[in-house]
């Protein structure tokens, strides 16, 4: 029996982040990554072209991109809670629709229209977490997100696998749309509605949220141009390191070194394990050092890794590149969630996340165009050089061009009894 009278428990049922923000995510990404390993066999299942395979793997990142300027828009009218709700409704229904997908243009269409939900969604729980996070743990609260979607990623491949292999590759849609009805629950339950005083976290205090009057969108990019130029061409940057990565591993060990599909599967669990533990060292170092003191490592480390692939000739020389890769990686876990919270003026948060949700989806769709076109017009291993020289840019541009954005009145407040 769950005694409702105990403090703690009543202060973990009112945090604004722990089961509105947190075990939602959580749950969402859980059934997203479900699906990693079915979604390319259950496309070519279809008997159709290595092209549809690609246009249906790649729909929800298109859907994405799209509707990310348009969302943040829409936040405004509809307000954090009711922008998430549906973002995650649209999501998880369409996501689940694929199980009964008659042929691959309705799948790609299936995947698009999750792709809208999923962009929605994105940038309203960016705005709330922005808004309920306390600013002198603001690193943390963005780096615990990005470890439990890393969490995520770890332990739900191979379930999604499992469930393909035992029941078929359909069925792992449903469970996916399962996984993700609790998320549905806990933000309908947990939220708070509108922007009311917010309850102290246990991850901190917070704030009182404030409102602001609306800012036209060209106005408001004009406004923040001096900081959002250098941001953004990082954010490109970054995003394609991290989408490029995905890819050049499992190419470079099969097709370079020859190993073979488990041993690629350790090479990448392996290299995930090692990103999913440096969170808490991510947000400990943007939150007392400074956001440069975590990014400029972490994409420095990344470009060595990228750089030393070519020079490797067996597993284990593959695995110390992707292991590195992966620590760099984890090391900036929230970062550029917490980067574009610094930047978003509170008079259209919504507005700029939508347009910074957009900077990121860019070079996340960059990545692999980048790995593709490159190791079609020299080698393979070329690609790899070119994404450390992005993972460098990413560093200098994040060390050079952009100033702290640790803000100064970041300073840690005493959390109340």
């Amino acid at each position: 029996m769950i005694d409702r009278r105990n403090p703690y428990l009543r202060r973990l049922l009112r945090d604004p982040l722990i089961l509105p923000f947190y075990v939602p995510a959580f749950m969402l990404f859980l059934g997203s990554a479900l699906l990693s390993p079915v979604l390319p066999l259950y496309a070519a299942n279809f008997e159709v072209s290595y092209a549809w395979i690609g246009a249906v793997a790649s729909a929800r990142a298109l859907g994405m991109l799209l509707m990310d300027v348009p969302s943040g828009l829409l936040l405004r009218r509809l307000g954090h809670k009711r922008a998430i709700l549906l973002g995650m409704a649209v999501t998880v229904g369409f996501r689940a629709a694929m199980s009964w997908a008659g042929s691959i243009q309705e799948a790609f269409g299936y995947q698009l229209v999750s792709g809208f939900g999923m962009a929605l969604y994105s940038i309203a729980r960016h705005a709330y977490i922005t808004e309920h996070a306390p600013k002198s743990n603001r690193g943390r609260s963005m780096a615990l997100f990005g470890g439990l979607v890393r969490i995520a990623g770890f332990i739900g491949p191979s379930i999604g696998g499992f469930v393909a292999a035992w029941m078929g590759l359909r069925v792992p849609f449903v469970v996916a749309g399962l996984v993700s009805v609790p998320a549905l629950l806990s933000v309908a339950l947990f939220m708070p509605d509108g922007s009311a005083k917010a309850t102290p976290s246990l991850v901190g205090r917070t704030s009182q949220p404030r409102m602001a009057e609306p800012l036209a969108l060209l106005e408001m990019l004009r406004g923040q141009a001096r900081h959002l130029v250098p941001a953004g061409v990082g954010h490109v940057f970054v995003q394609i390191v991290r989408s490029g990565r995905g890819i050049i591993i499992p190419l470079y060990a099969a097709n370079v070194l020859g190993l073979d599909v488990k041993q690629v599967g350790l090479l990448l669990t392996i290299s995930a394990a090692v990103e999913m533990t440096m969170f808490w060292p991510a947000g400990w170092l943007m939150d007392n050092l400074g956001r440069k003191y975590s990014f400029v490592p972490s994409f420095g480390l990344q470009a060595i890794g990228m750089a030393c692939m070519p020079l490797v000739g067996g597993f284990a020389g593959l695995l110390a590149c992707a292991s590195l890769i992966g620590l760099g990686n984890g090391l900036s876990s929230g970062g550029m969630l917490t980067l574009g919270s610094d930047l978003a003026p509170d008079s259209a948060r919504g507005e700029f996340l939508g347009v910074w949700r957009l900077i990121g989806d860019v070079g996340g769709t960059a990545g692999p165009a980048v790995v593709g076109v490159v190791a079609q017009t020299l080698a393979l291993p070329s690609a790899a050089l070119a994404l450390a020289v992005s993972g460098l840019l990413a560093a200098l541009t994040f060390g050079v061009l952009l100033p702290e954005t640790r803000r100064l009145e970041q300073v840690t407040e005493p959390v109340a009894a």
